[in-house]
């Protein structure tokens, strides 16, 4: 422990000293499970699992009918969490990239400390960020480890805890291997449209409800330890989920499966001043709830101090803030592969735009395809038996998507271009566009070049992306919308684009041309000039070449790229993306020259396999 934190700690210990005469404040039991959304549990209508603990809970608090995560995976998630702010605010989007926050953010745990709270934590703590001086979350517990059971029991007479729960055995490594419980029958599973209907998918849809039991169990025995130590009436219980899942097109993806999750809030009739504004326990509250409300929430609840640097909305206790009109959730890289999404919904309608449409749903990520159901899901497809809906999964995208959640709760009916839908369309983009800028979307530059330009100016992404000399935002968001729109006529301006001394723009203008395709042949002096670029646009551009006509070209380069720097990430994203393209140029790879670590070696042994 660093001698701030020490310091934090015993200052937060006298100040409980000082503030235990105040009004009494409510204890807090914050339970998350992993990697499970609404179509997992029992009372928001699942057909595949049973959780009748959690249900019990909902019939004696409150169930939110929309809950959405921000982020779809959990070490994003927990960066939004752990500081209230989106983490595409703070660079810390990336999944486990632990980029540096300024220390003028403040942690919701160590707010709560301030307050008088007994705090602890049970028992992960993956916040995917640093603070300068060796500051981390993770020390601004008074506990975290294993022992939820008892944890409150540590804290002084009469303090209150705030104490958070996680449940391991929903998660995604859960579904991994065959399936055994004989309680749960595959042949019953209800499959979701997108997933066909192969034993695999069945015995790992049955596994995962099986895992969901489990789960539920946990969420009982915690509430029936607060009821051994008197404390169930005095304490405000939480259930959510971190995330959806668990099944391939889930967790990690910014569909309904992945971002739509339970929320249910149980407050003791004694706190009932903290209802949710005419409704009784048991109610369902239709107001949209996103993740990054709940740190503020959490620290409204208990009294705390609130700090500036929170971006949603209290949503709970006489400091409610009017709900939102709209849910705003990103996604880019997860686990080893590039991608990059953002969505704007409301309750029923969702907008997606796709800043790396090129790359398919289904590419290739090792943890995913742990569970045999992934592996045969795609052996199906590259055997011609998937279908238009079930084969989508492993096709590249379209630069936007439409849904309707009400009727179609799986998003496999893209309806972007439909007339009856314009002009909600037009509504949730102009919002996305206004909140991208409102929270300094740090995700219109690459993960590579990010990391390159703030280490050189030896910056911070949040100070970096506030500063609009430096991340002049509003151009970048033009110039990726011209990028995406496939247009011959933003060609000439595309290839201008190449030149600009900004890479940012030449990155962008790599994307448009790629897009492009043959279309973009005038381009080729330029594209080829880009192979000698910075970070992510050389391998953009040679695949852009590729598509242009100059196969052969395009193939040279990447063959002597692989050979020369096997570390090239990007690269292996590129030739995975290109699918069955790639194979004669992996299979011209010497045997010496395989590259013998990383994400390159892991694409070429896989595609070499297919050969």
């Amino acid at each position: 422990m660093n001698l701030t934190s020490f310091t934090f700690i015993l200052v937060s210990a006298l100040t409980y000293a000082c503030l235990s005469g105040k009004t009494e404040q409510p204890n807090v039991l914050w339970i998350t499970s992993e990697d499970n959304s609404i179509e997992w549990v029992g009372c928001y209508g699942s057909k595949n699992a049973k959780t009748p603990n959690i249900d019990q809970l909902a019939k004696e608090g409150f169930r939110y009918l929309y809950c959405f995560d921000n982020g779809a995976v959990c070490a994003p998630t927990r960066s939004s969490w752990i500081t209230g702010m989106h983490a595409i605010s703070n660079g810390t989007q990336p999944m486990r990239s632990g980029f540096e926050i300024p220390d003028s953010i403040r942690f919701y745990n160590e707010l709560l400390q301030e307050a008088g709270y007994y705090t602890s934590n049970c028992s992960k703590t993956d916040y995917n960020l640093r603070g300068s001086n060796g500051r981390n979350p993770k020390e601004f517990w008074n506990y975290s480890g294993g022992d939820y059971a008892g944890t409150w029991k540590k804290r002084e007479k009469g303090q209150p805890f705030f104490t958070v729960y996680n449940i391991g055995d929903s998660h995604e490594s859960r579904a991994f291997g065959d399936h055994k419980d004989e309680s749960v029958d595959p042949k019953k599973m209800i499959l979701a449209p997108y997933h066909p209907d192969l034993p695999e998918m069945r015995n790992t849809y049955a596994k995962y409800a099986s895992a969901i039991s489990k789960m539920d169990s946990l969420v009982g025995q915690a509430i029936e330890n607060l009821k051994r130590d008197n404390l169930y009436e005095n304490t405000i219980v939480i259930y959510n989920s971190d995330h959806g899942g668990v099944l391939a097109r889930s967790k990690r993806f910014l569909y309904s499966s992945g971002i739509h999750c339970p929320l249910i809030v149980r407050i003791p009739a004694k706190w009932n001043h903290l209802y949710p504004q005419g409704k009784k326990p048991g109610s369902t509250i239709d107001r949209i709830v996103s993740f990054i409300d709940m740190p503020k929430t959490w620290v409204s609840l208990t009294g705390a101090a609130m700090k500036k640097n929170f971006q949603g909305r209290i949503f709970l206790g006489p400091d409610t803030e009017p709900p939102a009109d709209y849910h705003f959730s990103w996604r880019e890289r997860a686990d080893e592969r590039f991608d990059n999404v953002r969505v704007m919904r409301d309750e029923q309608f969702a907008y997606h735009k796709n800043y790396a449409p090129f790359a398919p749903n289904g590419q290739y990520l090792a943890y995913m395809h742990n569970m045999k159901a992934t592996g045969a899901w795609e052996r199906h497809h590259q055997a011609g038996k998937t279908n238009a809906v079930t084969g989508r999964f492993f096709e590249p995208r379209p630069s936007e998507e439409f849904y309707d959640n009400f009727k179609d709760f799986h998003n496999v009916d893209n309806q972007i271009d439909d007339p009856l839908h314009q002009s909600k369309i037009k509504e949730l983009k102009k919002e996305l566009r206004r909140q991208q800028l409102k929270y300094f979307d740090s995700g219109l530059m690459p993960e590579e070049m990010r990391n390159r330009i703030t280490k050189e100016k030896k910056i911070t992404v949040y100070a970096f992306v506030r500063d609009p000399k430096l991340y002049p935002l509003p151009r970048y968001l033009d110039y990726a919308d011209l990028a995406l729109a496939r247009k011959k006529g933003n060609l000439k301006t595309l290839s201008k684009g190449l030149h600009d001394s900004d890479p940012v723009i030449r990155y962008w203008s790599v994307v448009g041309l790629l897009l492009l395709e043959k279309r973009a042949q005038p381009a080729l002096p330029g594209l080829k000039k880009a192979l000698n670029d910075s970070d992510e646009i050389p391998s953009l551009a040679a695949w852009a070449i590729f598509k242009a006509g100059e196969k052969d070209f395009a193939k040279q380069w990447m063959l002597r790229e692989i050979t020369e720097n096997p570390g090239n990430k990007m690269l292996a994203n590129v030739l995975d993306w290109m699918d069955r393209d790639s194979f004669s140029i992996l299979a011209r790879i010497p045997q010496e020259k395989l590259p013998q670590r990383g994400l390159l070696k892991d694409v070429v042994k896989r595609y070499r396999a297919r050969i």
